[in-house]
């Protein structure tokens, strides 16, 4: 017997129940590999031996896996026989994009790697599940400014919930979606310039993410940070990890060739059922996302500041239902997983339409307060990576070989004690690179204090 989890040995049996073949046919083997190597390049070969053991003495034995990395021969096969039906991922029926998530038992398939559709068991024995309670609470409470002139004006709500009744999703999101997740370029456009750095996802692959479980996500609606929101020297910093602009390699840290680390995602679906199917896209979505944070931290050993923190939100609705969640890593020595904390469930339909803003203002609130101080530690953990990584070195073909080897560990070694990163949202105190999503707030997205090249774009 086998199961979808890759525990076979009869590659039909395998090909049957998931659609593909196993990844280690495609692989060759790592000492092939490296014969070839050595004897390509003798002197090469040597000095990229004497820098892996230099990264391993130094406290980075896993860094290389890390770095960005060509497809492999069996990602450009799948690529180069999906381009023959002449269509973009990005242009895809979302029916077609869904598919994966449709099957209740994609969420086990989550779970094999670490990935589970709940809150933690034990969330509640310290004080972080009641930090990450007031967090939320805080999001969803504190007020904000609304659209004066829009379909959920007073006198039209009925209206419009009338009319996007029993009607498709392209419907949804034309006449809903921005009344429930607001834009966060057109808050930038309109003068919310600490919104400037941002980028935004409609509807696009994130076919540079290194992938977690199936295809690669592809959210309706998606927001991270653009190249602006990092100084020159951050950027030169990060170049190993995600290789030059533009260059489409396969990285941790970037979901398309212009989003880093994204930290919000928008499923949008019709009909109750449907959610569900929302909320798996979204959950696989925000684990790649909150792998990224998670990773980043572990090169400069900080990886427990992260420990049950809310890393990213989803948010996953209809014509009438919106699901809001909170997503989180839990560290425990060499083991990283991920769980998801249910904020808000709720139809903006009822009771008159008392709700209908309520998701609005959270996500600007998560824009203006929690997005603040992401960005700086996002940032604090950039300035501590180890300098003069050679990305020409990372880039050989014997470090992308050993990074493939290496990526398929799950975790490395976690080495600092944990913090005491979540007291109170609400405290009125200095926001440091080091300071936790609640224990701060930020009225404004500030830059870092490097100076920023001059003419990035997003």
């Amino acid at each position: 017997m086998t199961d979808i989890s890759g525990n076979c040995l009869d590659p039909l049996r395998y090909w049957i129940q998931t659609g593909r073949w196993r990844k280690d046919y495609f692989e060759q083997d790592s000492q092939v590999r490296e014969d070839f190597e050595r004897g390509k390049s003798p002197e090469k070969f040597e000095q990229r031996s004497r820098l892996r053991e230099f990264y391993a003495m130094h406290g980075f034995p896993h860094l290389p896996h890390l770095f960005a990395r060509k497809r492999s021969s069996s990602s450009l096969s799948r690529k180069k026989s999906q381009s023959s039906l002449k269509t973009p991922s990005d242009q895809l029926p979302r029916e077609v994009k869904s598919a994966q998530y449709n099957n209740p038992e994609y969420e086990i398939r989550l779970e094999q790697k670490g990935s589970y559709m709940r809150e933690h068991d034990d969330i509640d024995d310290d004080n972080k599940g009641e930090n990450m309670k007031t967090l939320c609470n805080d999001l969803l409470e504190r007020d904000q400014t609304l659209p004066q002139d829009s379909l959920f004006r007073d006198d039209l709500f009925k209206k419009t919930c009338e009319k996007v009744r029993n009607r498709n999703e392209a419907m949804v999101v034309q006449d809903i979606t921005r009344l429930i997740v607001p834009s966060a370029e057109n808050l930038a456009i309109y003068g919310a310039k600490h919104l400037n750095h941002l980028y935004e996802g409609v509807n696009e692959g994130w076919n540079s993410i290194e992938e977690f479980e199936g295809t690669r996500p592809q959210p309706d609606y998606s927001v991270g940070f653009g190249r602006s929101a990092f100084s020159q020297e951050q950027l030169n910093k990060l170049k190993p990890f995600v290789g030059e602009p533009g260059s489409k390699l396969l990285t941790h840290f970037m979901t398309t060739t212009r989003m880093y680390f994204p930290f919000f995602t928008c499923e949008v679906k019709c009909g109750a059922a449907a959610l569900d199917i929302a909320d798996r896209q979204n959950a696989h979505s925000m684990t790649v996302a909150v792998r990224a944070l998670v990773e980043i931290f572990r090169l400069v050993k900080r990886e427990k500041e992260l420990d049950r923190e809310i890393l990213a939100f989803s948010i996953s609705h209809d014509h009438r239902s919106v699901r809001i969640y909170g997503h989180y890593p839990l560290i425990e020595e060499d083991k990283t997983t991920f769980y998801r904390h249910p904020i808000r469930e709720f139809s903006f339909t009822e009771q008159d339409g008392k709700e209908k803003w309520t998701a609005y203002k959270f996500t600007k609130n998560v824009y203006d307060t929690w997005m603040p101080i992401l960005h700086k530690r996002i940032c604090s953990a950039i300035d501590d990576l180890p300098p003069d990584i050679d990305f020409d070195l990372s880039q050989s073909a014997s470090f992308s070989q050993f990074g493939l080897l290496s990526s398929q560990q799950s975790n490395v070694e976690s080495t600092l004690d944990e913090g005491d990163s979540q007291s109170s949202f609400l405290a009125s105190q200095e926001v440091t690179p080091t300071t936790s999503f609640t224990q701060a707030t930020e009225p404004a997205f500030k830059k870092p204090r490097n100076k920023r090249a001059g003419g990035q774009q997003r």
